[in-house]
């Protein structure tokens, strides 16, 4: 089967479709036979050597929707099932970004019906680590949050999950974002300075670091969506970084949201999986509304 994958850290020119072979599930496991699978920026943050890996073939994707194809022993799905799931690691011979792909039974979630496979290939990743954002944020209907990337991926679930929870959000993003922001259930927008200590938390989806600690009320919370030092502001402020865990069950939630009309799945661009390079391309480029999809 094709898979791509790195074999050489770099920009999107890295990027190879290999011929590997076909993987076998093992107990608690499941083959997916992959539909499509978004393109995010984890993806070239293994590909440029942030994780490390150097000296291995390391496969590419997280986000992915399809078929079961095959199950292990006590694997509680069924072939022909049509599925979404992640695939975390930074650091495997193989990815989502793949013909087939195994994943552990437990990270597996029933695909939503209300769209097609590419729409609900974007939902896994960034849906999971919103709503792990939020759950670490731990905050009351009412509370006044400020999520920035409002328009991008995670933010722009994040500010839906919240939104529907009777939170009250503020969207932080660029200027020409504001009727899409809004559009996702943001209270209030803004594209410059906010008023230092003005809101319960912040959930900084953009990772702007001290500027959007600075934001957070005394003895509220601060939530980053990737690793890295930030100073404590002395002021009794919650510090959490968010690493987005395989979780099925809480998976089958976000799908449930799809299907009710909370969560939008918003597609920018298709590339077939033999144009991967093109598609890590189109990412660098930014100003991307919406996930760049692969499809096998």
């Amino acid at each position: 089967m094709r898979a791509a994958v790195v074999t050489t850290f770099g920009g999107p020119e890295a990027v190879e479709i290999a011929e590997v072979a076909v993987p076998e599930p093992g107990a608690r496991q499941v083959r997916i036979k992959v539909a499509a699978g978004a393109v995010n920026p984890v993806d070239a943050a293994v590909r440029a050597g942030f994780f490390g890996g150097a000296g291995k073939v390391i496969g590419l994707g997280w986000d992915v929707a399809g078929t079961v194809d095959a199950v292990g022993v006590a694997a509680a799905w069924e072939a022909g099932d049509p599925v979404v799931a992640i695939v975390p690691g930074v650091a495997e011979p193989l990815g989502a970004h793949a013909e087939y792909v195994v994943v552990g039974a437990d990270a597996v979630a029933k695909a939503p019906v209300t769209v097609d496979a590419v729409h609900a290939g974007t939902l896994p990743l960034n849906g999971l680590t919103a709503i792990q954002a939020l759950d670490l944020l731990d905050l009351a209907p009412g509370a006044r949050l400020l999520v920035t990337g409002a328009a991008g991926a995670v933010g722009g679930f994040a500010v839906q999950l919240a939104a529907h929870r009777g939170i009250e959000v503020t969207g932080h993003a660029r200027a020409a974002d504001e009727e899409l922001v809004r559009s996702l259930g943001a209270a209030h927008f803004t594209a410059g300075e906010v008023e230092p200590r003005s809101v319960d938390a912040v959930l900084d989806a953009a990772v702007l670091g001290a500027p959007a600690l600075a934001w957070v009320r005394d003895g509220g919370a601060y939530v980053a969506v990737r690793d890295g030092e930030l100073p404590d502001p002395g002021r009794g402020v919650r510090i959490e970084h968010v690493w987005v865990q395989a979780d099925g069950a809480r998976l089958g939630e976000l799908v449930r949201l799809v299907d009710e009309g909370v969560l939008t799945l918003r597609v920018a661009e298709t590339f077939a999986l033999d144009e991967a390079a093109k598609a890590h391309a189109r990412l660098a480029e930014g100003g991307v509304r919406g996930r760049v999809v692969l499809v096998p």
